[in-house]
């Protein structure tokens, strides 16, 4: 049978609270985000690996609290005046930014605003502060005084849970008996997830069949090998 040819177009995953499934594994870091509005300090630093879930936890922060959501690189971009200005505001991979002092100054100001107003501001990172390398002695110090929530690694009922959610982006359907053969078969890792879903949306659409057990043991012999 003739393969179709798979384009490779974007899609759109769910990024709200309720396609945010919690375990043992997040419980505490979902928790302390859905608690903004009693942060010390009013700031926070959200702790996890690529593919921990970060981007999805941020969204749903910005939904409950109304928060404008800017790259850490860009930062240098914006008035810091002007984006306190609100009662919310997340800044994504901080940890990036430890080589380029404008972004640091330009974060530095935006915590001061921040501060001054009483304006809850949300930092993610792939390591602590500490960690981060950063060379604006009073940025990192501000940063290392924040609260700090960490997604810890993914146990086995959250990966099960996101390989279905991610699949259901996708208009895919798992049955259980797949999931139950894919699950000890891959990396515990989020990012790893989202890597198999993709790669087995596209298998089964160049076959133009539901994805099945043939599409899913063609990946695992890929990656064997």
């Amino acid at each position: 049978m003739a393969r179709q040819l798979v384009l490779d177009l974007p899609f759109r995953a769910a990024m709200g609270r309720s396609d945010f499934f919690v375990s043992d594994a997040n419980a505490a870091a979902v928790a302390g985000v859905e608690a903004w509005r009693d942060w010390p300090l009013s700031k926070m630093v959200l702790v996890g690996p690529a593919g921990s879930g970060k981007t999805h936890l941020t969204h749903v922060f910005c939904d409950q609290s109304g928060a404008r959501l800017i790259a850490a690189r860009d930062i240098g971009a914006f008035n810091p005046t002007d984006l306190a200005e609100t009662q919310a505001i997340a800044i994504e991979d901080a940890d990036q930014i430890a080589g380029a002092h404008a972004a640091q100054e330009a974060l530095f100001h935006l915590h001061n605003a921040c501060a001054h107003r009483n304006v809850a501001l949300l930092v993610t990172a792939r390591s602590a502060p500490a960690r981060w390398g950063l060379s604006l002695p009073d940025l990192d110090s501000r940063m290392q005084q924040a609260g700090q929530l960490t997604l810890a690694a993914p146990d086995d009922q959250l990966i099960a849970a996101v390989l279905v959610k991610l699949a259901a982006d996708r208009q895919m359907a798992l049955t259980p008996a797949l999931l139950g053969y894919i699950l000890p078969r891959i990396e515990r890792s989020l990012a790893q997830a989202r890597d198999f879903i993709a790669r087995l949306d596209a298998e089964a659409l160049a076959d133009k069949q539901r994805p099945g057990l043939k599409h899913v043991r063609a990946i695992l012999a890929r990656d064997e090998g």
